[in-house]
């Protein structure tokens, strides 16, 4: 029973267009998965990740559109990092970002790392990490038909940033239940406020790496578009993810149990600080019901609801990806 690092951030947008506009055609990720929220079938759920959406790549996007603006604060992922290969491909972003008129800030150190922390049209709060010194969980594999060169691609998701008022409870999760190690401490950017701990699980490594922000100061973040709704963490399959189900109800932590999400197997509980969290197995995968070439090109649902193929569609405006192949 051991976490091997991150599967998925999952985040809210209030306009999938846009969105896909934005992760494909300016960061070039590859569109997986369009398919629905299996919670609620009326929104898009978007699945964007490497060449074929290898778990520890995927960053995933509920559309809720009319939703109101995310309110930073407390109890709260408050930064998704993704991995470049190298130093040199930050500075590929960085003239990219600018030239597109992204949000950016300039190229800074960060736990030993250079990274560029950026946001997208919804004020998404993201980062890139460069992995030009960085050992552990490898990265995953870019699209080739990406527009952006393979040495500067995005090779998936690295460290997660957790911003909470206290952080013991959260670190007594990570460490005492999940198996988390402490790995060092970074400063703040913020004036006055403690340095930032990093955990890491498994072979470690930017693509483990969970950080931790306690800031006082703040008041409770208010979730809405341009902020995120839970992070994933990968198990092996589900012989390991129902070995997990019990620990963490053993650990008296209120959970979902088992569920299928036909893609992967998952359990869902909240930290102590209440923020969401996910086990979600490494397979089937996403070429369950699709050619890995044509990946996210339809809308794709589980036989679960494929039943109820033409009431979901009616409920859904038109999404167009074109060149998505």
């Amino acid at each position: 029973m051991e976490i091997k690092g991150f599967h998925h951030v999952s985040a809210i947008t209030a306009k999938a267009q846009e969105n896909f506009q934005f992760y494909t055609k300016i960061l070039g990720l590859r569109l997986v998965k369009k398919s629905v929220n299996q919670d609620n079938t009326s929104v898009y759920h978007l699945f964007y990740g490497d060449e074929i959406g290898s778990p520890g790549t995927e960053l995933t996007f509920f559309e809720i559109p009319m939703t109101a603006p995310n309110h930073e604060g407390v109890n709260s992922i408050s930064s998704i990092s993704l991995r470049v290969a190298s130093n040199i491909a930050l500075a590929f972003w960085q003239e990219r970002f600018e030239e597109f008129h992204i949000e950016h800030e300039e190229i800074q150190e960060r736990a030993g790392r250079l990274t560029l922390a950026f946001k997208d049209f919804e004020g998404q709060r993201l980062m890139l990490v460069s992995d030009e010194h960085n050992v552990g969980v490898k990265g995953g594999v870019p699209w080739n038909k990406s527009a952006i060169p393979q040495e500067f691609a995005i090779l998936g998701l690295g460290p997660v940033k957790l911003t909470v008022r206290y952080s013991e409870p959260t670190v007594g999760v990570l460490t005492e239940i999940m198996g988390f190690k402490y790995k060092g401490q970074y400063p703040s950017f913020i004036i006055d406020q403690p340095d930032i701990a990093v955990y890491e699980t498994g072979e470690g490594g930017s693509g483990t790496e969970i950080h931790i922000e306690e800031r006082k100061d703040l008041p409770q973040e208010r979730l809405g578009r341009g902020g995120a709704h839970h992070v994933a963490f990968r198990v092996e399959n589900e012989n390991e993810l129902r070995a997990w189900i019990e620990k963490i109800s053993d650990n008296k932590l209120p959970n979902s149990g088992f569920v299928d999400r036909y893609y992967f197997r998952s359990l869902y509980f909240r930290e102590p600080n209440g923020i969401l969290f996910e086990f979600a197995t490494d397979g089937p995968g996403f070429a369950t019901d699709e050619d890995i070439n044509h990946l996210g090109e339809k809308l794709a649902l589980p036989p679960f609801l494929e039943g109820k193929r033409e009431q979901i569609e009616a409920k859904l405006k038109p999404l167009s990806l074109e060149n998505n192949s």
